[in-house]
């Protein structure tokens, strides 16, 4: 079933709270092979706030993860994320649109801080593949 037109402009509400930590910071470095310096965060990051966001999307308009091919990430900072940030990330669906009876659906999350200060912006396409693909 395709995914209704009335998302786009659609914002959903923040994820819950993350705390960056060093520890966090060094698991996320050794997992991806990223450099980091132990307080900042290496630039794809901020991804783990915006997955949740992109998950909480997800579920919300009930649509299997294992639907979904992850077909381009973008991140533009405000600033670097730092050990002691509490970020959230509030996802809004930017367009959609469908091909080939697959959705295309364009996306944009604000990584904020507890503060509600913006610290960047990921902007995703993701593809909802149909019920025959």
């Amino acid at each position: 079933m395709p995914i209704d037109q009335s998302l786009v402009g659609r914002e959903f509400p923040p994820t819950a709270p993350y705390a960056v930590t060093a520890g966090k910071l060094r698991e996320f470095a050794d997992a991806t092979g990223a450099s980091y310096d132990e307080r900042t965060a290496p630039p794809t990051f901020p991804i783990i706030v915006a997955f949740h966001a992109m998950n909480d999307f997800l579920a919300d308009v009930q649509v299997d993860l294992f639907r979904i091919v992850h077909g381009e990430q973008r991140f533009a900072y405000e600033r670097p994320v730092v050990a002691g940030d509490v970020l959230t990330a509030s996802l809004t669906v930017d367009t959609l649109r469908q091909i080939g009876g697959n959705d295309i659906i364009g996306t944009s999350s604000r990584i904020t801080d507890a503060d509600g200060a913006l610290v960047c912006t990921t902007k995703a396409t993701l593809i909802h593949r149909g019920e025959s693909a």
